[in-house]
């Protein structure tokens, strides 16, 4: 016999997809890592905050036709950052990048110098790009390596001439959907660029053209906590013996959200509480909180009974309020992802590392800078990547998520 609540899971998976498929797991898979880089109080919500003002403007412009608009939106280094090590070159320099699904070029030379190797050549192109900071530079096609025997020949990479936002990692692995590239290069300013997902799968590496993030939340301020894996079919998933169905959403029609890897969601905080109806918004890894429009943290702040902390810009509760904290419900698709009152909490142990106080309660909800009504009125990141699968499905323009044994942990 079925335990009842793995019995309830199989038949939800059985009604909602009536042949599911067990996730084929790619050999193309990338162990991440995440980093605080704090070099004052408040960048954990300042850069959050600059960077979804930042993506909105830039958003905004492409779905005006004036992609090569310059944006000038000041962007900090990341408080928090999920960084793979990639491979350049032959033999090959190690570069510690910066997972980006806002944008989708992959740069390096912020931090360590890019080095030439006889596979590497450069073109005719300048680059810029922005996503998470700023890049300028130049374009060069050259050998990337993801892990052992995973090569992928003649990837475009922009090389960095000067940037900006990008202290403590050496660039970007851009995981952001392709149209992101466009009017990127100079003078080629019609051409999108293959990403690296693209050429894994075009090269026959991967047989489906997608991406998949994991996380396990942590209480350590670098930790070796997650993947990326390409190629994943978009199925059912099976971790510790537990059976996840993933739900797979299109990709919204709003702008500027949907320059990006956005959807329709809305946010419900308890059993009735309406905190955001349903909107449009973004699925972003470069975010460290989830953020909200400021009508819908209004409503959060009052439901919870939090006040504002004005050393770390963090909502603060009490233990009492704790207790009685509700989750929140994220629904999209008509399915409700659930963010549990510890998920929605900052992880205890790293209070200093933000320039807390040791044993307070702080929250992971913050305030979008807006209203809602904007096109992007929310902001899901790390916050709510870490307790859920995700799947960014390029081939059908989808994002799906499933639940993991860390939905409901009580990590922090």
């Amino acid at each position: 016999m079925f335990p009842a609540t793995l019995l309830t899971t199989l038949l939800l998976a059985l009604s909602v997809a009536a042949n599911p498929v067990l996730v084929n797991r790619s050999p193309v898979t990338l162990p991440i890592s995440r980093r605080l880089n704090l070099t004052s109080v408040h960048n954990l919500v300042r850069h959050d905050q600059a960077r979804a003002k930042a993506l909105k403007a830039k958003g905004a412009a492409r779905a005006a036709g004036q992609s090569r608009a310059v944006i000038n939106e000041q962007v900090d280094n990341q408080a928090v950052t999920y960084v793979a090590s990639v491979g350049v070159g032959s033999p090959p320099t190690t570069y510690s990048l910066l997972i980006d699904t806002g944008s989708s070029n992959t740069w390096v030379g912020s931090g360590i110098a890019y080095v030439k190797t006889s596979t590497s050549v450069q073109t005719s192109n300048r680059s810029v790009a922005y996503g998470s900071g700023s890049f300028s530079g130049t374009e060069f096609t050259d050998t990337v390596t993801i892990a052992s025997g995973l090569v992928i020949p003649k990837q475009s990479i922009g090389v960095a001439s000067t940037s900006t936002g990008f202290q403590g990692v050496d660039g970007i692995l851009g995981i952001g959907p392709v149209d992101l590239t466009l009017d990127t290069l100079s003078p080629a300013t019609g051409s999108t660029i293959p990403t690296v997902t693209d050429n894994l799968f075009a090269n026959g590496v991967i047989t489906t053209n997608s991406i998949a993030v994991s996380f396990e939340p942590t209480t350590t301020a670098e930790s070796l906590n997650g993947e990326i894996t390409w190629g994943t079919y978009t199925g059912i998933i099976m971790a510790r013996r537990i059976i996840f169905l993933t739900i797979l959403l299109p990709l919204t029609t709003t702008s500027p959200a949907s320059e990006f890897w956005g959807i329709n969601q809305s946010i419900r905080y308890g059993t009735s509480t309406t905190i955001l109806a349903t909107t449009a918004g973004i699925v972003d890894t470069g975010t460290t909180l989830v953020l909200i429009a400021t009508n819908a943290f209004t409503k959060y702040k009052t439901a919870t009974g939090a006040v504002l902390d004005n050393n770390t810009g963090l909502l603060r509760i009490t233990s009492t309020q704790f207790s009685n904290l509700q989750s929140l419900f994220f629904t999209a698709g008509g399915t409700a992802f659930e963010l549990t009152a510890n998920a929605q909490l900052w992880p205890r142990s790293l209070n200093t590392d933000i320039g807390g106080v040791a044993g307070t309660i702080y929250l992971i909800v913050n305030d979008l800078g807006t209203n809602s009504g904007q096109g992007l009125d929310f902001i899901n990141g790390f916050g709510f990547l870490e307790r859920f699968y995700a799947v960014f499905d390029t081939a059908n323009k989808r994002v799906g998520f499933a639940n993991t044994a860390f939905t409901k942990a009580t990590t922090n």
